[in-house]
């Protein structure tokens, strides 16, 4: 499989990024070096920004601090993936996004870029009525279960080339729960995962990809020029 996203003469300063939506499944060796491509081509060719939003087949990807204790059972393909973290899950009814921003255009400010996805990410599940937030000393985006405790619905895993941002954010739309099991999450046990779909929403990814470009704004205007 061949996944190309098409760099276009460079962008007026501070554009919007361009928006992308993988059709299908796209392989996690695709996705990463898709990302590089496109980091080079912003940092030396003057491309456009991006937001690409993929679904993966199932698989694990292990961060820059993963932990080999914390893969409990390796039933999917396990990746190196480069970005900051721990053991994640990615597979299908989950959206992730891989966001390509230039911070040396947007501030160089690593902590207000994360800070600025996790906002962009909690505004939109607030969209779907869920009540989503972060939590300082735990990596992600969580919410709470009905029985009060918490539980994580999203990650996030960034990676920074030369200023240009890689990796971004998973939200759990309806992907099969039980494919977690195979890791300790992000490195924390004491806590669940769950979805849109087990909180008893019925929103599809396309509705989640929506939602999501319509407040892509709360994500740019927090990082121009800090």
């Amino acid at each position: 499989m061949t996944v190309s996203i098409s760099s276009p003469p460079a962008a007026p300063s501070l554009a919007e990024p361009d928006w992308t939506v993988a059709p299908g499944l796209t392989p996690y060796p695709v996705a990463l070096a898709e990302m590089e491509r496109r980091a080079s081509a912003i940092r030396n060719d003057g491309a456009a920004e991006c937001v690409w939003l993929v679904e993966h087949p199932p698989l694990y990807t292990a961060g820059t601090s993963a932990v080999e204790s914390d893969l409990r059972d390796p039933r999917f393909p396990v990746f190196a993936a480069g970005r900051g973290g721990k053991y994640t899950y990615h597979g299908p009814g989950q959206r992730v996004g891989y966001v390509q921003i230039d911070l040396a255009r947007r501030g160089r400010d690593i902590r207000a870029y994360v800070h600025a996805l996790e906002t962009w990410v909690i505004a939109t599940l607030a969209d779907f009525d869920v009540t989503a937030f972060a939590v300082p000393e735990r990596i992600g985006i969580w919410t709470r279960l009905a029985s009060g405790e918490e539980a994580k619905i999203g990650a996030i895993g960034v990676r920074v080339r030369r200023w240009v941002t890689m990796h971004g954010f998973s939200v759990n739309i309806d992907p099969d729960l039980s494919h977690f099991g195979g890791i300790v999450p992000c490195g924390i046990a004491e806590h669940g995962v769950t979805s849109l779909a087990a909180l008893g929403c019925s929103a599809s990814l396309a509705d989640f990809d929506e939602a999501l470009q319509k407040r892509l704004g709360i994500l740019m205007n927090s990082l121009v020029h800090r």
